[in-house]
């Protein structure tokens, strides 16, 4: 006979009375010696009463088992232990606690309150943002009236994180961008014969719109996403409180130097990028077109007006404001844990992409009605 059989497990027997079936449990109602009761007293239905008086041992999960055996059919539960008795209260209420949560609302319910939630906090969110505008304000004001508070060494090394660093993935992205725009272009202009003017639509759309817009997702990746998760960290850190602590306001020294630098960095990177994808262009249609390198940056000069050129800049600046703020202020709305650090960058990236790409659309419309489409 093996150790196993030798132990003795929890058994049960039942009495068939006038009022009903009773359950009589015997041995130890452990979780190591209930073995297959649980299927077994499935099988009975509802009983009229249990009886532990035969129960040697007993634990959380044979409490459960009893009162659940005695609950299925409202039975009564007799000569049970002190301990017994303790435990099948505390899972009986435990039990009580779950069954009367509020039960999970339809699909015809969930759909119209998740949809009002997020226009809430959509709402909520703006709201918010305008107010950490108005601070961002009132910091600059003043450190205009008091110039020695202004950090410039903090500017400058933001505007060499946010610009010069990123020089190399934007210079790649609008070269390769700018070969992806006359190669498909070309394709569609040959069917017509007008392969000539993928000069006019590579040059056009570089300057006036994926120039700048590229560079503004690639900075909102890049930056937006280091600004909330650095300021977060410090947020979760209490390095922010220290700051408020001594004085120093996190406004005038963490967020308006970031704000700043990608306010001027965003003209000359999306100029940067526009020249770029011009020059991928070029490249491209040198193969594709038979256009030489040189005469196609020479007829730049000659399709592309200078005020695409004024459009990419005068968008630019607007761009980065939003990409700064947005992450700035997801930043130091970090409050509970390090997972919410994470949460936050990818919230300050969507909203900073999304946010640019609207006001993209509004440019084009104002652009177009005041005659400069």
């Amino acid at each position: 006979m093996n150790r196993r059989t030798m132990r003795q497990q929890a058994e049960f027997t039942t009495h068939e009375e006038a009022g009903g079936t009773t359950v009589a449990f015997a041995g130890p109602l452990t979780i190591g010696r209930v073995g297959a009761l649980d299927a077994r007293l499935r099988e009975l239905g509802p009983v009229r009463g249990v009886d532990l008086s035969g129960v040697t041992a007993i634990d959380t999960v044979g409490a459960w088992l009893a009162w659940r055996t005695a609950r299925d059919g409202d039975a009564e539960i007799t000569g049970e232990s002190e301990e017994a008795r303790r435990l099948i209260e505390a899972v009986s209420r435990s039990r009580a606690e779950v069954d009367v949560a509020a039960p999970r609302p339809e699909l015809a319910e969930r759909v119209p309150e998740a949809v009002g939630e997020m226009v809430s906090s959509w709402g909520q969110g703006s709201i918010g943002i305008l107010g950490f505008l108005g601070q961002l304000i009132l910091s600059a004001g003043a450190t205009l009236r008091e110039p020695r508070r202004f950090r410039g060494k903090s500017l400058v090394r933001q505007m060499e994180l946010v610009g010069v660093s990123a020089l190399g993935i934007i210079g790649l992205m609008s070269f390769l961008v700018g070969i992806v725009i006359a190669q498909q272009g070309a394709v569609q202009l040959q069917q017509f014969g007008a392969e000539v003017y993928t000069v006019n639509l590579t040059g056009r759309l570089a300057m006036r719109e994926l120039g700048v817009l590229m560079t503004a997702i690639m900075v909102a990746g890049r930056s937006g996403s280091a600004f909330a998760a650095q300021i977060g960290t410090m947020k979760l850190t209490e390095e922010v409180d220290a700051m408020r602590t001594i004085g120093v306001s996190p406004i005038e020294a963490l967020v308006l130097p970031r704000v700043l630098a990608a306010v001027l960095m965003m003209p000359l990177l999306g100029f940067y990028a526009a020249v770029l994808a011009i020059i991928g262009g070029a490249f491209i249609s040198n193969f594709v077109l038979g256009i030489p390198f040189v005469t196609f940056l020479l007829r730049i000069q000659e399709v592309v007006p200078i005020r695409d050129l004024w459009v990419g800049v005068i968008k630019a600046p607007f761009f980065g404001l939003i990409i700064a703020l947005s992450g700035c202020y997801q930043g130091m709305n970090v409050r509970a844990n390090a997972e919410e650090v994470g949460l936050k960058t990818t919230m300050a990236v969507v909203q900073a992409i999304f946010m640019v790409i609207v006001l993209d659309a509004f440019f084009a419309v104002f652009f177009t009605h005041v005659g400069w489409g």
